[in-house]
C-alpha cells in the first residue's frame, strides 16, 4: 500500500516537488482541508492521521496528523508507517508484473505450470485457474473463505496454508460471479517464491519497494518495531467490535504474516505518494526508469470482474456508482462521471484508502490508525468533489450517521437475540462435549473441561482461545480470553447414540468482519470425549 521541498503545510506537513508536465495545472487541496481533517479527527476520536495527495506529479500534500497511540504524545509524521491492509494487494500485483515484464510469467498462466502441488477443490478449477483468476476474486470461493487460517494469527506456514486449499469447498461455479478473498493472493505470493527464489516479503522489498523509491515502507516484520511506526487501535467495549472506547490493540497480536502478500505492508505518507506517483505514471519513475511497463499498468488497471453494486440511501446516493468492477489488485468504478482505480485496506487496528483520478492525473491516499472508517469516508468523497470540480455535501456527516444506523440494526438484533435463548440443556454433562476436533482445511481444535466449564482451542492459531458459556440447547456462546476477537455460537450436533458427530460455529455480531469466516467450519471428531 520525493525529491525536493516544495512548500510546508504546517506541523508535520511536507509538499514535495516533481516536474511538472507541460499544460498541466496545479491544483491545491480544498482551503480549510487540515483544520477539517483535525475537526473531524477529533469528533470522531481517531488517534491518528496520515494522508498523502498527489496531483500531476507533485506531492503537494504528506502529512501526519494526531498521535502514534492514544496513551502517549508521540505525533504522526509523514514517514510515520502504518500497516496498509488490503491496499497492498496492488503492491503484490505491481511484483507479478514485474515478472511478467521480465518474460518469467504471463497474467494468463495456469497456476499448475507454475506452483508445483497447487490445487482446489474442483479438478477443473486446479486445472483452469490462472495467475489472473488468483488476483480478481472470481474463483467460486465464498467471501472471505479460508481466513481463519490466518486470523487472527496463526503457526502454519505459507506453504501449507495453500496445501489446505484442496479443502474448502467452493461457494459457486468458477468464475460465475465476484466474492472477496484473501487467500487466493496468499497463493500469489507463494507463487512468487516459487518462480523467482525469493521469498514474497524479499522479492517485493527489493523490486518494488526499495525498486520504486519507497525508503520507509516494509514488508519485514522486524522492521515495523521501527520507532516512528502507528499503533492499532479499536472499540472493543462495546456491545460489539465498533462500540465503546478508544482502545490501544496488542500490538503483537496481528494478522497471521502468511496472508501478507493479501496484505501485510506497513507504508508511510511520504511513501505512498510515491508509489501513487508510479502508479499514476504507468509505472515511470520520478527521474527516469520503469517500475513495471506501460502495458502492465493497463493490465494492472483492466477490469476483469464486474462486483455487486448496491444503492446507497439518501443523502449518501450520490456515492454509489453506476459501474463497479475489479481488476489486478485494484477497483475500478464510476464517480460523478469520472473513472475512480481504488482500494481499500484494513487490518486490525487500523484503516486505509488509496485513491486516483487517472484522468485528472491526481490521487490520494489515507491511512488510520483506527477502525473509524467514516473519518476516511468522509474525507475521501470531500477530495473527489474537490478535484472533480463538482458540488460537494457534508461527507463527514452523512458518513456518521450511515454508520451510526447500522450499528444500531445490529444491536437491536444482538439485544433481541440475547431475550430469546431457551433454558433447556445442554443435553450431555460438559465432560462428554470434551475432546479433539479436526476441520479438513482449518485443521485441529480441542475442547477441555475445566471444572464447570468448557474451553475451547484453536490450537493452529496462537491467542484464539477462550471459555464456551452455554446458550441453549447444545449451543455455547464463545468469551475469548483476548476480548477483541470476534464471538461465536459454537453448535454441537449429537448422533443417534448421543455423541457428538459435528460442531458448527458462525459470529455472534451481525455486523462481524468477513474474515471471522466460523460459518465455514465443519468440525467433526478425532478422539471425543466419552
Amino acid at each position: 500500500m520525493p525529491i525536493s521541498l516544495h512548500r510546508r503545510i504546517g506541523g508535520t506537513g511536507l509538499a514535495i516537488s516533481l516536474a511538472l508536465a507541460p499544460g498541466l495545472a496545479l491544483a491545491d487541496p480544498p482551503a480549510g482541508f487540515d483544520a477539517r481533517v483535525e475537526a473531524l479527527r477529533k469528533a470522531i476520536g481517531v488517534p491518528g492521521m496520515a494522508i498523502a495527495i498527489v496531483e500531476n506529479g507533485r506531492t503537494t500534500l504528506a502529512k501526519g496528523y494526531g498521535v502514534r497511540r492514544i496513551d502517549r504524545n508521540d505525533p504522526v509524521t509523514p514517514d510515520t508507517i502504518f500497516p496498509n491492509g488490503s491496499t497492498g494487494k496492488a503492491f503484490t500485483t505491481a511484483a507479478l508484473a514485474v515478472l511478467v515484464d521480465q518474460g518469467k510469467i504471463g497474467w494468463d498462466d495456469k497456476v499448475i505450470d507454475r506452483l508445483p502441488g497447487f490445487q482446489m477443490y474442483d479438478p477443473y478449477v486446479t486445472r483452469e485457474m490462472t495467475i489472473r483468476d488468483l488476483l480478481v476474486h472470481r474463483s467460486g470461493l465464498g467471501l472471505g473463505a479460508g481466513d481463519l487460517l490466518f486470523v487472527p494469527s496463526s503457526n502454519l506456514t505459507r506453504r501449507e496454508a495453500v496445501r489446505r486449499l484442496r479443502f474448502i469447498k467452493p461457494a459457486t461455479s468458477f468464475r460465475s460471479g465476484y466474492a472477496y478473498d484473501n487467500i487466493l493472493y496468499m497463493v500469489a505470493g507463494q507463487l512468487i517464491e516459487e518462480v523467482s527464489g525469493q521469498s514474497w516479503e524479499t522479492f517485493v522489498e527489493q523490486n518494488v519497494l526499495r525498486a520504486g523509491g519507497m525508503k520507509t515502507a516494509t514488508s519485514d516484520e522486524k522492521r515495523f518495531s521501527t520507532r516512528d511506526r502507528a499503533f492499532p487501535h479499536a472499540r472493543i467495549n462495546g456491545a460489539f467490535r465498533g462500540l465503546g472506547d478508544q482502545e490501544l490493540l496488542d500490538e503483537r497480536k496481528e494478522l497471521g504474516r502468511i496472508a501478507a502478500p493479501a496484505g501485510g505492508l506497513a507504508v508511510s505518507a511520504r511513501d505512498m505518494a510515491r508509489w501513487i506517483t508510479i502508479q499514476l505514471a504507468h509505472g515511470k519513475l520520478p527521474g527516469g526508469g520503469q517500475l513495471f511497463s506501460e502495458r502492465q499498468s493497463a493490465e494492472m488497471w483492466k477490469p476483469a470482474v464486474l462486483t455487486p453494486g448496491g444503492q446507497l440511501p439518501p443523502p449518501l446516493d450520490a456515492a454509489s456508482p453506476m459501474f463497479s468492477a475489479y481488476a489486478l489488485g485494484w477497483s475500478v468504478s464510476d464517480y460523478k462521471g469520472a473513472k475512480i482505480v481504488s482500494h481499500d485496506g484494513a487490518v486490525f487496528g487500523f484503516q486505509a484508502t488509496v485513491v486516483m483520478i487517472p484522468e485528472k492525473n491526481i490521487g490520494f491516499s489515507m491511512l488510520i490508525n483506527s477502525e473509524d472508517g467514516e473519518l476516511v469516508r468522509g474525507l475521501m468523497y470531500q477530495l473527489l468533489d474537490h478535484y472533480l470540480d463538482k458540488p460537494t455535501q457534508d461527507w463527514a456527516t452523512d458518513w456518521r450517521a450511515y454508520k451510526r444506523a447500522r450499528q444500531q440494526r445490529a444491536a437491536a438484533t444482538l439485544s433481541a437475540a440475547a431475550a430469546q435463548p431457551v433454558a433447556v440443556g445442554p443435553s450431555l454433562p460438559l465432560a462428554k462435549y470434551a475432546g479433539e476436533y479436526a476441520d479438513p482445511w482449518y485443521g485441529p481444535i480441542a475442547i477441555r473441561a475445566e471444572g464447570n466449564a468448557l474451553r475451547i482451542d484453536f490450537k493452529q492459531s496462537p491467542g484464539l482461545t477462550g471459555t464456551l458459556d452455554h446458550w441453549q440447547y447444545d449451543s455455547f456462546r464463545t468469551r475469548w480470553d483476548d476480548k477483541s476477537f470476534e464471538p461465536a455460537y459454537v453448535t454441537f450436533a449429537l448422533d443417534p447414540m448421543g455423541k457428538i458427530d459435528r460442531i458448527t460455529m458462525r459470529p455472534v455480531s451481525p455486523v462481524a468482519d468477513f474474515s471471522w469466516d466460523f460459518q465455514d467450519l465443519l468440525f467433526t471428531p478425532v478422539s471425543a470425549g466419552k
